[in-house]
Order: structure tokens, then sequence, then C-alpha cells
């Protein structure tokens, strides 16, 4: 009598071809139509953001570090406003391209896979970061908050955290059966390291174990090469934080390809 054996699941890597450039090509052409209504959140929240609390607030607020309040919250900020912009757009965005638009069954009903798919959603959540940087370092030189033309070196390195950001946010956008159930990625993940990752005040200013946690947020990172780069203060310690977000960027890309080969795959 033959005894047959279920076979484990297969782990196949990513298969990506150019057409992820596609997918990318098709969000940029959407975002070339509606740029103007797009750009208002990522623009003006800054703004009010360092004139209220940089200037406004920075009279009542004494820092271990002689420097101004301003020039303390920009680097956090170059940070923090762009991990909402790249997990937005692979969080609502992508999931209205995915159930209500059915976008991502249109492309994947020609050469395209969903690996394609996954891949341009990503790298177009990383551009829109980008974006949103340009934004606020014309808005941090402006007012008088960049120290250094090492700052330069954050466009290029800011690609790196919208990859982070926007493959985390499309792992659980890949499980949400609604749009509600975005809200509790929102609220659990992404508030809490926009006020927790050293963005408004030094984390050496907290308890130990709050820093221990501190550390383990993904935004806590990019904050702090930010923060080098802008006061020209570039350490060795830097690359550990390079490392750890493409560790990082790394296992969330492949859970996400994994999950959504499950969702869409049928």
């Amino acid at each position: 009598m033959s005894v047959q054996v279920a076979s484990m699941p297969r782990i196949q890597i990513p298969n990506v071809s150019l057409l992820a450039f596609r997918v990318w090509q098709r969000n940029r052409d959407v975002y070339l139509n509606i740029w103007r209504a797009e750009i208002v959140w990522p623009l003006v929240d800054p703004l009010i953001t360092l004139i209220a609390l940089g200037i406004g607030l920075g009279d009542f607020v004494e820092l271990p570090v002689e420097q101004s309040y301003v020039e303390f919250i920009a680097p956090g900020l170059l940070a923090a406003f762009p991990m909402w912009i790249a997990a937005g757009e692979t969080g609502w965005g992508s999931f209205f391209r995915m159930e209500n638009q059915r976008t991502f069954d249109a492309i994947v009903a020609t050469p395209a896979t969903i690996d394609d798919v996954v891949t341009g959603e990503i790298l177009w959540a990383a551009t829109r970061a980008c974006i949103s940087v340009v934004y606020i370092l014309v808005l941090a030189t402006a007012f008088g908050a960049v120290d250094s033309v090492l700052a330069i070196f954050v466009l290029p390195i800011a690609f790196l955290p919208g990859l982070m950001f926007g493959s985390i946010s499309l792992c659980w956008t890949s499980m949400a059966r609604s749009v509600s159930q975005l809200n509790y990625f929102f609220a659990a993940f992404i508030t809490p390291q926009f006020w927790l990752s050293g963005v408004f005040f030094p984390l050496s200013e907290l308890p130990g174990w709050v820093q221990t946690v501190a550390w383990f947020t993904p935004a806590k990172h990019a904050v702090d090469i930010y923060r080098g780069l802008v006061a020209g203060e570039v350490e060795v310690g830097h690359l550990g934080d390079v490392a750890w977000m493409i560790v990082v960027t790394g296992i969330f890309y492949c859970i996400a390809v994994f999950a959504m080969r499950r969702r869409l795959v049928r």
C-alpha cells in the first residue's frame, strides 16, 4: 500500500522583469495628471509643522545640544512625512488599485506578473517618498535648518526608506479585506513611529527600555542618517543604519510578493 506524503509549498524567488517599470510608469502618468492636488499635503503639512513647532514651540524648548529646535526637527521631518507618503501609496493607493479599480487584475492579464506589480508599486512608493523629501529639504533650507552641504545626499538615500515603508505597508495591504482595516496598520505602526523615533525630541532623554524599543522602529534609522547628513556629522554607525534598512526592506519585500501571490492567484 502506497502512502502519499503531502508536498510542502514551494517558495519561489521573486520573478521580476522590466515590466515592473511599466507598472511604475503607469502610476507616474496618473500622478502627472493629478499632481496639483497631490502636492498640497506633502508641502503644506511640513511647512505648518516647521512654523508651529520649529519656530512657535521652539522658543520654549531647551535641547541638550546647541542648536535651535527647528534645526533639530528638520532632519526628522525628512524621514517622518515621506514615511507617511510611501506607506499611504502602497496602503490606500494600492488597495484601491487592487480592489476598487481592479488595476492589478488588468495588469496581470498582460505578460506582467504579480511580482512585477508588487515591485512596480513599491518602486513608485519610494519615488513618491523622494519627491516629498525634495519639498521638505527645500523648506528646511529656507528656514536655515541645513548646516552642511552633505544634506544633498539625503535625496538619493531617501529612496531606501521609501522602499522599506512601501514594502511594509504593502504586506498589510495584501491581507486587508476592507479599506477600513488599513486604519489598524497606520494607527498601530505608522503613527507611533512619527512620534517615537526621535523626530521631535532626543531619544537619549527617554528611559533605556524606550530607547531599545525605538531602535527597532524603521523610521529611527532614517532619522539618524538624515540628522547626520544635515548637520554634517556623518558617522560609521550610519552604515549600520543603512544595512539594517536594507535587511528589513528585503524581508518585507519578499513577504509582500508571497502574500500578493496568494491573494491574487485564483
